[in-house]
């Protein structure tokens, strides 16, 4: 269908174009767009408000929150957990089994490793997310970058594999804490550096 999808008793409106693939059993919020040439898959949860851009893959169990904006060619695999805000850039990447080999395939849950992103976090263009990591609230990885282990919160990293580069708010303002531990950004709210790894939003 080109349309709502809404016909369930009960079932809030969304937008699926008529080349994309809703299964049966899948639950998508009100508000939510769903693009061309994408599938999501029989079990599936998407929150309110999300944009599911060209060309996505959303895997049976996958959480995705409210607000969400998956960009085009991502595939969403078992075991991610994205919450609300999340943005996911075009052709980044994220995978889900450590030691996947083609002939001892892996396809079964327990052989998939959870990767949580929280509120808020942003993953780049063309990055890859290596399974079993977790991106903390407010976490930016720059285009390209491989990540190979967890991202504080409010953590720039860049680079392969990825490194800590700096710091930024979650309206996208970068943090200079050269002149104190305690920084307001553009919208009013202050964050403090604890240490080198730990950022906290104090309002």
């Amino acid at each position: 269908m080109s349309a709502k999808q809404g016909d369930k008793a009960g079932q809030s409106e969304y937008f699926v174009h008529e080349s994309s693939y809703l299964d049966e059993g899948a639950q998508v919020g009100a508000g939510t767009k769903i693009w061309h040439f994408s599938h999501v898959s029989k079990g599936a949860s998407i929150g309110e408000r999300c944009s599911i851009g060209q060309n996505v893959f959303v895997a049976p169990g996958v959480q995705i929150g409210h607000g969400v904006k998956i960009q085009n060619n991502v595939s969403v695999y078992e075991g991610v957990i994205l919450e609300d805000y999340v943005f996911c850039g075009p052709s980044m990447v994220f995978t889900n089994v450590k030691t996947p080999r083609s002939e001892f395939p892996r396809n079964t849950s327990d052989d998939y490793t959870p990767t949580i992103v929280k509120r808020g976090a942003s993953i780049g263009a063309n990055a890859t997310v290596v399974t079993g990591i977790t991106l903390h609230e407010g976490a930016f990885v720059a285009a390209g970058a491989v990540v190979t282990r967890d991202v504080p919160a409010y953590t720039i990293v860049a680079g392969v594999p990825a490194k800590a580069i700096g710091y930024m708010s979650a309206s996208g303002d970068v943090l200079d804490f050269s002149s104190g531990d305690t920084v307001t950004d553009s919208t009013g709210h202050t964050y403090q550096r604890i240490s080198e790894t730990e950022i906290k939003r104090l309002s």
